[in-house]
């Protein structure tokens, strides 16, 4: 298989068959990342397509599902990704599910006839980038558009029948706001039903704005104490069904997962229990390592 640049998937993609249709990230300008900051974002050639999916047929051919890679494949057109959907089918009959990043910005291109025509592909279960239900959070993190915005398109890809996973960001509006992005974004997330929640806390590597920012100390990260605050806050307001919550990225307080709604009051405890934990500590600002995991 043909690969450029750093490839990135979610976890839960581990078994997936990794297939690279675009390079970098079309954005590529949230203040808090890092990942495509040197790649320029680019379309491979249907011909190298085609090459890695002849490649994939020899040594996997029952595969059952494919993540697109790089960071927003969705940004290609709904014209091109069909044609990626349909040689996919061509070469790995048993694809079920395409799943791939994708951004609201990209949603914001398609029409509801396209985005219907993609889930009649097997193109489903995209992972998206929401962070925050926080219009100046959303500003501040430089994503490109308000929570308005995203409610209305991630209701399109619902009304189409495309499951999307949402990632929120703890702790993206600052400590003394906590409580607001906290009830912003469990709206966002009641309003639009995603599949899945991805929480991560917020953390910067060199090389980005929020960086900067958290150096000079105009950005001034939550503490312990008050990241529990939020995502207790969180977790109590989601009101969800058939929702999988998945907190083990490195980067949380808490490791936990499960679904909602039937889950919901362990992980609670779960936060609580951390709270008794870090009793002496809850005014600390976590310290981090790679991918900003917490040493505790």
């Amino acid at each position: 298989m043909h690969y450029t640049g750093t490839i990135y998937r979610p976890p839960f993609e581990a078994r997936s068959l990794l297939l690279q249709v675009t390079t970098g990230c079309s954005h590529n300008r949230c203040s808090f990342c890092t990942m495509y900051r040197d790649e320029q974002f680019g379309v491979e050639p249907l011909e190298q397509v085609e090459a890695d999916l002849q490649e994939a047929r020899e040594y996997v051919p029952n595969v059952t599902r494919v993540f697109l890679e790089n960071g927003d494949p969705f940004a290609l057109s709904a014209d091109r990704l069909e044609e990626i959907a349909v040689m996919v089918h061509a070469y790995l009959p048993k694809v079920e599910t395409i799943a791939m990043y994708a951004s609201i910005k990209n949603v914001i291109g398609k029409t509801d006839e396209e985005l219907k025509r993609l889930r009649i592909l097997g193109i489903n279960e995209l992972n998206i980038g929401v962070e925050s239900g926080l219009d100046d959070a959303l500003s501040y993190m430089n994503k490109g558009y308000t929570a308005k915005q995203a409610v209305y398109e991630l209701n399109r890809l619902g009304a189409a029948g495309i499951d999307y996973g949402a990632n929120i960001i703890l702790g993206c509006a600052g400590a003394e706001r906590r409580h607001e992005n906290a009830a912003a974004t469990a709206t966002l997330l009641n309003e639009t039903k995603p599949y899945l929640i991805f929480t991560g806390t917020l953390h910067a590597d060199p090389g980005c704005p929020l960086y900067e920012d958290m150096k000079n100390g105009s950005f001034v990260e939550s503490t312990f104490g008050e990241y529990l605050d939020e995502e207790e806050e969180l977790l109590e307001l989601l009101d969800l069904k058939d929702c999988y919550l998945f907190g083990l990225h490195p980067s949380n307080i808490v490791r936990m997962h499960g679904n909602l709604p039937e889950d919901k009051a362990a992980m609670l405890e779960l936060v609580r229990k951390r709270r008794e934990q870090l009793a002496g500590r809850l005014d600390e600002r976590p310290a981090r390592y790679g991918e900003g995991a917490v040493l505790f």
